[in-house]
């Protein structure tokens, strides 16, 4: 079974759902329709997220991998056609990282594989995505023991420097 696979089935077995942007992280969580706003315990903090009914095994109580900004996260309790859920909004504090979880205890997913596409690259401004778009390169480059996009440029230069001054000897230079 390919590690997506399993990937797929861990998320799919987490009491909630969850999806992404660059800056902001959206759960939900769906309750049982007779559930009134205060038979909630939810609690957001700038490291963690409590979400409970009163009395009962919390939905989601952790640690965040990452800051948020509680002052711009909400939440609110929704009535969907499968009775209600509860719908998190958290703005993360660092608008430039992707999240492998929303709370450290549950399963990670592959960050590497997230591509602009489903996390509306197409929303951010040109200097923001361009600024994503080379973090995601340089990331995948890293991951295949590959230069990041500044070593590359370092490297051209130094090479079209050499081509100038044949007469130079590059034998000891040291890329850094």
């Amino acid at each position: 079974m390919a590690s997506s696979c399993i990937e797929a089935a861990e998320q799919a077995a987490l009491p909630y759902k969850w999806t992404q942007t660059i800056q902001d992280v959206d759960i939900t969580a769906s309750i049982p329709a007779n559930i009134k706003g205060r038979d909630l315990d939810v609690k957001l903090t700038k490291t963690a997220l409590r979400v409970a009914i009163r009395g009962q095994e919390p939905i989601i109580d952790g640690t965040f991998p990452h800051p948020i900004i509680p002052d711009e996260s909400t939440w609110t309790l929704e009535t969907v056609p499968s009775g209600k859920e509860v719908a998190i909004h958290l703005d993360k504090a660092n608008k430039m990282e992707w999240w492998a979880h929303v709370v450290t205890s549950a399963p990670k997913i592959d960050t590497s594989k997230i591509t602009p596409e489903n996390s509306k690259l197409s929303d951010l401004d040109g200097e923001t995505r361009s600024m994503v778009e080379k973090m995601m390169y340089d990331q995948r480059q890293k991951e295949m023991g590959r230069p990041s996009s500044d070593e590359e440029k370092k490297m051209e230069m130094l090479e079209k420097f050499k081509r100038q001054h044949p007469e130079m000897d590059f034998s000891n230079a040291k890329m850094g």
